[in-house]
């Protein structure tokens, strides 16, 4: 009974027969006059639309064809990490940790031992026995080469570092050290052989 009551409050004020918008005298208006499409008109229309293309297929081409091709990195790009040496091979890291305390992620580890006569690492009196860099939380922030005072940690160039696995992110020690001087690996091979170093030392070298 309510719904019947709504539906004829709903139509009470509605006409019978509402008006239509064309009357019956009235005929279907005819077509605005206009200029007439020509073959010339729509080669001129396409041609406009193509101007871009035209012309991005004329330019020189300024893809670069990677891998193949490589664009080259700014001189402050900061990439993969490195430790690096003097000149004549010892080590440049002297285990103070302020890389790893500076590290906005704590993606660095730093073990420092004492350095001996008998086994001279780095020129001051400890050396990093064990360093290791988490390179799945490494943000590239270049604090740790900032804070380090004997400038032994850089970040270089190497922006491929994609692999297989997560462990293999776990960069130690023996994969961030720079090689040794030729001149100091030819001297080492040219001397008698000495016993086998501690595990995260490096060979004894000579100033």
């Amino acid at each position: 009974m309510a719904d019947e009551e709504q539906q004829t409050h709903e139509t009470a004020g509605r006409p019978d027969h509402p008006t239509p918008l064309r009357g019956p005298d009235e005929g279907v208006p005819a077509n605005p006059e206009g200029k007439r499409s020509s073959v010339a008109a729509d080669i001129g229309a396409l041609a406009t639309g193509l101007k871009t293309t035209l012309g991005e297929f004329f330019s020189p081409v300024v893809t670069t064809m990677y891998p193949e091709e490589k664009t080259p990195r700014s001189e402050r790009y900061r990439g993969r990490h490195y430790l690096r040496r003097y000149e004549n091979g010892l080590e440049r890291c002297i285990g103070c940790e302020l890389c790893a305390a500076a590290c906005p992620v704590g993606c660095i580890l730093v073990i420092a031992a004492e350095n001996t006569d008998e086994n001279r690492v780095s020129p001051g009196e400890r050396y990093a026995k064990t360093y290791e860099i988490n390179m799945l939380r490494c943000i590239f922030c270049g604090y740790c080469e900032d804070a380090c005072p004997v400038q032994a940690i850089v970040l270089g160039p190497e922006y491929e570092l994609s692999d297989t696995s997560r462990e293999k992110f776990i960069y130690t020690k023996e994969k961030l050290l720079e090689p040794l001087p030729p001149d100091v690996e030819a001297r080492l091979q040219a001397a008698p052989p000495h016993p086998p170093a501690s595990p995260g030392t490096s060979p004894r070298v000579g100033k």
